[in-house]
């Protein structure tokens, strides 16, 4: 169980996220401009991971990870880390933004 507990912390992130997707915040569903803003970071910072990887700046524990390896030393939950966080932090400044966009437009209707 150890051995899985990084790639189900990501899976409990997703869950947590995925109501707000129901609810209307729209990330799932607007695919081009999903990957327009997930892949750029998620690809900057596997490259970072990569040369901290190769320079012996930090490892992962063996304990947690369930030992499949990606090119140039990533753990494979690394790349689920990098596509997962961005996907809940965008679901939920999405449902931010739209709370906010709903309590603006009564304000304006009261005023």
């Amino acid at each position: 169980m150890d051995r899985l507990q990084y790639l189900l912390v990501m899976a409990a992130c997703v869950l947590v996220t995925l109501p707000l997707e129901i609810a209307g915040a729209r990330v799932y569903r607007r695919p081009v401009w999903f990957v327009k803003a997930v892949l750029p970071a998620a690809a900057v910072f596997l490259v970072w991971d990569a040369i901290a990887i190769a320079a012996e700046v930090w490892d992962f524990n063996a304990r947690y990870v369930t030992g499949i390896v990606l090119p140039f030393g990533i753990p494979l939950e690394e790349l689920v880390f990098f596509l997962v966080i961005p996907i809940c932090a965008l679901l939920t400044y999405e449902t931010v933004d739209r709370i906010l966009s709903v309590l603006r437009e009564r304000g304006r209707e009261r005023a």
